[in-house]
């Protein structure tokens, strides 16, 4: 697996994580950890997770084999 790979996998499980306590508990990790969701820094994590989910959708639909 490539480190781009890698770092989309990531930060999908970061934003997967995020919307699990959203959605249990009402509690938003990233916005508590950068400063409230109108921070530049957790709009930048935000986007940063969006990107990564859009350019991981490709990866659904191709046939690798790791060897």
């Amino acid at each position: 697996m490539s480190c781009f790979k890698k770092l989309l996998l990531l930060l999908a499980i970061i934003g997967g994580i995020n919307w699990g306590l959203i959605g249990l508990f009402s509690f938003d990790a990233v916005a508590w950890l950068l400063g409230g969701s109108a921070s530049i820094w957790s709009r930048i994590v935000f986007t940063l997770v969006g990107i990564a989910a859009l350019c991981g959708i490709p990866g659904l639909f191709t046939d690798e084999t790791d060897e």
